[in-house]
């Protein structure tokens, strides 16, 4: 989530509603055809997909910076949208003092964060920006997102959400009508370890019974997503560089059958 906010200005985090509506059905893997390769039989190259949540699975609707100072005018914000996305780049490259970032609701840390970053410590522009973020209008889904989970499950490949976040994530995930396409959501604030710490990786697996080595992490931070994911055993694809799309995701999972 830290990658993301980082980059914010082109960040997108977390709108899309489910397209679809029916139910899925589970068949072995010989009788699995996917509809967009003509017919051709595919096989799993992965049982299971964990995904990062923030800058990966949730996109922001719109720069944060920009809806930081959009909403800060009323509080008598002075910063820049400029400003706002440089503070943020500082405050999280600070320590934090704590063992975990994200505890319970996240409010310790955000109001520290948000006060660093835009140099305003008005609890009520706090307490708006966070309830902002707490509803499922501020994110998107990237695209394709909904129709490649959909496919995935479809084929038998577990899913998994696997993020350093707090528990607003829920909300967000069951806000975007994802919620229920996941075998696992592992979230930092309730398991007590943030990535890259192997034990959050171990609970994903643990939880949807899959091996290490039969799983892919999707996720868009090199240190706690492809450091953590690859330390436990798990193939890690940078989100942004080794795959781009949803697209890219489910060819990657599911290989065509000449």
């Amino acid at each position: 989530m830290e990658a993301c906010l980082a980059r914010c200005s082109d960040a997108v985090f977390f709108r899309c509603l489910n397209p679809f509506n029916f139910r899925l059905s589970f068949k072995p893997m010989a009788s699995i055809h996917a509809a967009s390769d003509g017919g051709r039989r595919v096989r799993r190259a992965y049982d299971g997909l964990l995904l990062d949540a923030g800058g990966t699975l949730l996109q922001l609707a719109k720069p944060v910076e920009s809806t930081y100072a959009d909403i800060g005018m009323k509080y008598g914000l002075t910063a820049t949208s400029a400003e706002i996305k440089q503070g943020f780049r500082r405050a999280f490259a600070a320590p934090w003092p704590e063992k975990l970032r994200y505890q319970g609701d996240g409010r310790p840390f955000w109001k520290l964060l948000v006060s660093e970053a835009t140099g305003c410590a008005n609890n009520n522009y706090f307490e708006e920006v966070y309830e902002y973020y707490a509803n499922g209008d501020a994110w998107r889904l990237p695209t394709g997102a909904s129709e490649t989970m959909f496919l995935l499950k479809d084929a038998g490949v577990k899913l998994a959400v696997v993020s350093n976040f707090d528990t607003r994530l829920r909300k967000l995930l069951k806000d975007l009508n994802v919620l229920d396409l996941f075998d696992a959501v592992i979230i930092s604030s309730e398991v007590g370890y943030e990535k890259p710490d192997a034990k959050i990786f171990k609970a994903a697996l643990d939880q949807i019974g899959v091996e290490a080595g039969k799983a892919v992490h999707v996720g868009d931070d090199q240190e706690a997503d492809k450091v953590g994911a690859s330390a436990f055993g798990i193939d890690c694809w940078l989100w942004g560089t080794d795959v781009k799309t949803f697209s890219d995701i489910q060819k990657q999972i599911l290989i065509s059958e000449l």
